[in-house]
C-alpha cells in the first residue's frame, strides 16, 4: 500500500500549496468486515488541515484514485472513512507476487543498522523457574525473533541474581538440615532442590515467628527478634567478607541451580549471547557513584550515604550508596548497564521484567539519563502482568508456585492423550510421535501466554491451552498441518502448486479468497507493529485470524477437486501462501509448525 499512500499524500498536498502531507501520515488499514471495501483510508487528520468536510474530501480523493489507477474498482465514504475496492486482476497479481517471495514479511537479521540488547529472564538462583518465569521467557524469546524479523541484530543476555538474602535462605536451611541432601542423592534437578530448601527456611521462620507471637510479642517485634533473620544478615556479611566456608557452600548450591535451570532452558530452546552475574557487578558501582558525585548528579549526606534527588520528575530521593560504603540494588543495575554497553555497544536496550518493578526502572532510566550514558534515551522496560492460576496467586516462599518443568510435562502429557484419542499419528514411530507431542504441548503453553497483551494480568489454565479448537496454539498448528497435507496430496498427483498470474488469469476469485489474500498481504505491517509495540500478542492474534479464515475457506470450497485448472492452481497458491505466513508467524512466537498432527 506504499504506492497508494504516496499517491494520496501527493494529491492531498496539492489541494493547499502551503500544506505538506507525508506518505507516512496517510493511514491505510484493512476494511472491517461489516463494511464494503478492501482497504480503508482515514480522512479525519486531513479534513481539518485542508478545510474540507471529511465526506467531501473522501469523494474527491476516491474519484482521483479510481481515475489514476486501473486497479481501483470503486469506493464508498462512510463517516470520515474512505473505503475502496480493488479489481480481481489486482488480487491475482498480488497473490502471484507474494508467492514468489519466500521471505514475505521477514527482513534479514542484521539488515537494520540498530542493534538491540534484550535482557531476560534474570531469575534468582534460590528456586527453579515457575509459571511466572515462563511468561518472561516466552515474551523475551518471541520479541527477539520479532525484532530479528524487522532486521535488527539482537543480543540476548541473562542476569543471574546469584547473591543476597534469597540464596542465603536456601543455604541456611541446608546447614540446619540433619540430612544434607544433594541432587544426586535424591535424583532430582538441582534447581528444584535449592527451591525446596528455600521453602523449608520460610516454614521454619514462620514457626519461630508464630511462637514468639504466642509469647506476647507483636508481629513487628517477633519479626525483628527472629533469630533466623540475624543469621541471614550474618551470613550475608560473611559472604561479602569472603568467608571460605560460606563461599564454598554458595558456589555449590548455585552450581546445582545452574545445572538444573540449563535443562529447562534446553527444553525451551533458550541460548544467550552472554550471562551476567550479580556477584560480579554488585561491588563495582562505586566508581559510577564517584563519577556521578563529581558531575553533581548525586549528593552526599552527613552520614556519608550518597543519594540522587529525582523529585523534580515526580520520583523520590533514591539511595545509591550506603553510609558504610556498600552498594544497593539499583547501584548494581547502573553498573551493569554500563558494562553491557561496553561489551556490545548496542543502540537500544530492553529489560523484560514484571510490572512490580515499574518504579525501579523509572528511577534507573532517569539516573542513567542524568549520568549521560550512551543510548539512555533508548532504554525500555517491557513491563508485563503477573500470571495467576484459577486458584489464585502463586507464592514461592510457601511452595504454591507451579514449576516450569512440571507444567511442561503436564501440557505435553495432555497433548499425548488428546492426540492418541484422535489416532491421527498412528502411522508414525514412537520417537516421531513424542516429538510432535512436545511441539504441541510447548506450542500450546507459549501461545496461551503470548496471545494476551503483555501489560495485562492473566489466568492460566493448562487444559484450556491445549484445546484443538478455538484461539489456541494447537488449532493454529493443526491448520498448518492440514495445509501441508493438502500440498502433499497435490504433489503426489503432480499438480502445479504455486502458479504465476497467467495460469489463473481466467479464474474469478470468490470474496473469501480476496479477504484472505489482503490479510496475508498485511503481514509485514503486523510484523512491524509488533516490534514497535514490543507485543507478540499482535502476531498471535493475527495468525489465529489467518488460521480461522483458512479453516472456514477449506470447509466451504474444494481445493484439490476444483474442476477448473486455473481455479485449482489459484487455490493451491493461496494455500501455499497461507501456510508460509502461518509458519513464519509461529516461528516468531517460538512455536513449532508441525507438518503432521
Amino acid at each position: 500500500m506504499l504506492e497508494l499512500s504516496q499517491r494520496a499524500a501527493a494529491w492531498l498536498s496539492g489541494l493547499k500549496p502551503e500544506t505538506v502531507i507525508r506518505p507516512e501520515e496517510v493511514q491505510i488499514k484493512l476494511t472491517p468486515a461489516e463494511f464494503d471495501g478492501d482497504y480503508t483510508l482515514v480522512l479525519f487528520p486531513f479534513a481539518k488541515k485542508l478545510g474540507l468536510a471529511p465526506d467531501v474530501l473522501g469523494h474527491q480523493l476516491g474519484n482521483y484514485l479510481c481515475q489514476a489507477n486501473s486497479s481501483f474498482a470503486g469506493f464508498n465514504v462512510v463517516k470520515g472513512f474512505l473505503n475502496f475496492n480493488l479489481t480481481h486482476s489486482y488480487w491475482k497479481e498480488k497473490l502471484s507476487l507474494l508467492c514468489a517471495d519466500k521471505a514475505w514479511g521477514m527482513k534479514p537479521a542484521g539488515s537494520h543498522p540498530e542493534s538491540v540488547m534484550l535482557e531476560y529472564p534474570s531469575p534468582n538462583t534460590n528456586k527453579p523457574l515457575h509459571l511466572g518465569h515462563l511468561r518472561n521467557v516466552f515474551l523475551g524469546y518471541s520479541l527477539c525473533r520479532i525484532l530479528q524479523a524487522n532486521g535488527h541484530k539482537v543480543i540476548q543476555v541473562c542476569l543471574y541474581n546469584d547473591r543476597g538474602t534469597n540464596i542465603s535462605k536456601s543455604m541456611l536451611a541446608y546447614l540446619k538440615s540433619e540430612d544434607k541432601q544433594t541432587p544426586a542423592s535424591l535424583a532430582i534437578k538441582g534447581d528444584k532442590l535449592v527451591g525446596d530448601y528455600y521453602v523449608k527456611y520460610n516454614e521454619l521462620s514462620k514457626t519461630i515467628h508464630e511462637e514468639l507471637i504466642s509469647k506476647g510479642m507483636t508481629p513487628e517485634s517477633a519479626k525483628q527478634q527472629n533469630p533466623l533473620e540475624n543469621e541471614i544478615a550474618d551470613m550475608t556479611v560473611r559472604w561479602e567478607a569472603g568467608d571460605p566456608e560460606i563461599r564454598e557452600l554458595w558456589r555449590t548450591m548455585n552450581s546445582w541451580f545452574y545445572e538444573g535451570v540449563q535443562q529447562t532452558y534446553s527444553q525451551l530452546g533458550l541460548a544467550f549471547d552472554k550471562l551476567y552475574y550479580e556477584s560480579d557487578v554488585y561491588n563495582i558501582g562505586r566508581e559510577t557513584v564517584k563519577d556521578g558525585l563529581d558531575k553533581g548528579v548525586f549528593f552526599q549526606k552527613e552520614d556519608g550515604s550518597v543519594w540522587i534527588d529525582l523529585t523534580d520528575v515526580g520520583l523520590d530521593q533514591k539511595l545509591v550508596l550506603r553510609s558504610n560504603g556498600t552498594t544497593v540494588y539499583i547501584t548494581q543495575d547502573i553498573a551493569l548497564a554500563y558494562q553491557k554497553q561496553h561489551d556490545f555497544d548496542f543502540q537500544h536496550s530492553i529489560y523484560v521484567v514484571g510490572n512490580e518493578q515499574d518504579y525501579h526502572f523509572k528511577v534507573l532510566f532517569e539516573i542513567l539519563k542524568r549520568l549521560g550514558m550512551k543510548c539512555s534515551e533508548h532504554l525500555f522496560h517491557l513491563s508485563y502482568g503477573m500470571v495467576e492460576l484459577p486458584s489464585g496467586k502463586m507464592k514461592s516462599r510457601e511452595g504454591t508456585v507451579v514449576d516450569a518443568d512440571d507444567l511442561i510435562e503436564e501440557v505435553v502429557g495432555i497433548a499425548r492423550q488428546m492426540s492418541n484419542e484422535q489416532g491421527k499419528l498412528a502411522e508414525l514411530n514412537s520417537e516421531e510421535r513424542e516429538n510432535i507431542y512436545h511441539q504441541i504441548g510447548i506450542g500450546a503453553l507459549r501461545y496461551f501466554i503470548l496471545k494476551v497483551d503483555p501489560r495485562k494480568k492473566m489466568i492460566f489454565n493448562p487444559k484450556e491451552s491445549i484445546d484443538f479448537n478455538g484461539n489456541t496454539g494447537p488449532f493454529i498448528q493443526y491448520t498448518h498441518a492440514r495445509i501441508c497435507s493438502v500440498l502433499r496430496q497435490a504433489e503426489a498427483h503432480e499438480m502445479h502448486i504455486v502458479g504465476h498470474v497467467e495460469e489463473f488469469e481466467d479464474y474469478s476469485p470468490v470474496k473469501a479468497e480476496i479477504s484472505l489474500i489482503r490479510k496475508l498481504d498485511y503481514f509485514p505491517n503486523i510484523v512491524q507493529e509488533a516490534a514497535h509495540q514490543y507485543s507478540p500478542a499482535l502476531i498471535a492474534n493475527y495468525v489465529y485470524e489467518i488460521a480461522s479464515d483458512y479453516s472456514s475457506y477449506y470447509h466451504d470450497y474444494s481445493i484439490l477437486k476444483e474442476p477448473s485448472s486455473a481455479g485449482r492452481i489459484f487455490r493451491l497458491s493461496l494455500s501455499s501462501l497461507a501456510r508460509q505466513v502461518i509458519a513464519h508467524s509461529l516461528y516468531m512466537l517460538g512455536i513449532s509448525a508441525p507438518e503432521r498432527m
